[in-house]
């Protein structure tokens, strides 16, 4: 009867045993799936990244001739120094995304890739609120750097259509920035949001959320 309970014990501990390699092996591979699925989601922010980066060069290009050429107009000289800021900022933020997103090691335990993965949703929503909200400006600020590279020097007030396209594009970047605060409050899940760039980011937290409630189970 000894020797049947042993038999017993050592079966059960054979089986434990057993079933516990096929658990690591099942979280191995689907780690290894949800890795390569958190890749996939962030492959559409690093080229959204690439192309503000040469927006942003594009604009640094711009300001820099609209300034350099207006010395002595204030109006275009000040325009030329804001598009050569806003493209510095573009290139910086990119690189800043950029960085965060291909260095992140997917080797790392969950809770690690999901502590880098809101940081870097916190840096895009950020990118987003100072490269995105103020194109309603922007724009504006565009045309004329690109009518102060002109030779020609025709003194002439400034057309009343770009003083109400700055004001309108000015309220339109605070509602924007206020529309953007509000889905940081309230009881809205704030992976939910989808319009400032970082849908991508939102869906890998999601899979490592997932991936965090299977390893509990």
């Amino acid at each position: 009867m000894t020797m049947d309970l042993d038999d017993i014990k050592s079966a059960w501990q054979t089986l434990d045993a057993r079933l516990a390699r096929q658990d690591a092996l099942q979280l191995e591979l689907l780690r290894g799936q949800k890795q390569a699925q958190a890749r996939r989601n962030l492959r559409p922010l690093l080229f959204g990244m690439a192309l503000q980066a040469m927006l942003g060069i594009g604009l640094v290009l711009l300001g820099v001739g609209c300034w350099h050429n207006n010395l002595d107009v204030p109006g275009l000289l000040a325009a030329g120094i804001a598009l050569h800021a806003f493209g510095i900022l573009h290139i910086a933020l990119a690189g800043i995304v950029s960085g965060l997103a291909t260095t992140l090691d997917y080797a790392l335990p969950v809770l690690a890739i999901q502590k880098r993965l809101r940081l870097l949703l916190r840096v895009q929503v950020l990118n987003s609120n100072l490269c995105g909200a103020p194109w309603w400006v922007l724009w504006v600020l565009v045309v004329i750097g690109f009518a102060g590279l002109s030779p020609e020097r025709v003194p002439a007030p400034t057309p009343t259509w770009i003083w109400i396209s700055l004001v309108i594009g000015t309220i339109g970047t605070l509602a924007t920035w206020l529309w953007a605060a509000r889905g940081t409050r309230g009881p809205r899940d704030p992976l939910a949001r989808m319009d400032d760039g970082a849908d991508g980011i939102r869906r890998s937290l999601r899979v490592y959320e997932d991936l965090e409630r299977f390893e509990r189970e």
